[in-house]
């Protein structure tokens, strides 16, 4: 279950807040009835890092470093 709250009762009872969110459940917090927050039990994660996860996922273009000539021309042109 999702409870929602506005900001003035989170402040008032932000720690049965937490202990609601520590037991599982999620708690939204609004501002004049406009969801603006979520309070959610912090789970830290046991997976070891992975170095290498993108490798072969990215890719940069050959010409990744040049600027097309138009491009060049509008900072020329501003410059003077």
């Amino acid at each position: 279950m999702m409870k929602t709250t506005n900001i003035h009762e989170a402040k008032t009872r932000f720690s049965q807040l937490v202990e609601r969110a520590q037991a599982g459940e999620e708690v939204i917090i609004a501002k004049a009835g406009v969801p603006v927050a979520k309070l959610i039990r912090y789970n830290e994660s046991d997976a070891p890092r992975q170095p290498g996860f993108w490798r072969g996922k990215v890719r940069i273009a050959d010409d990744f470093d040049e600027l097309p000539e138009a491009f060049t021309a509008y900072f020329e042109e501003s410059d003077q």
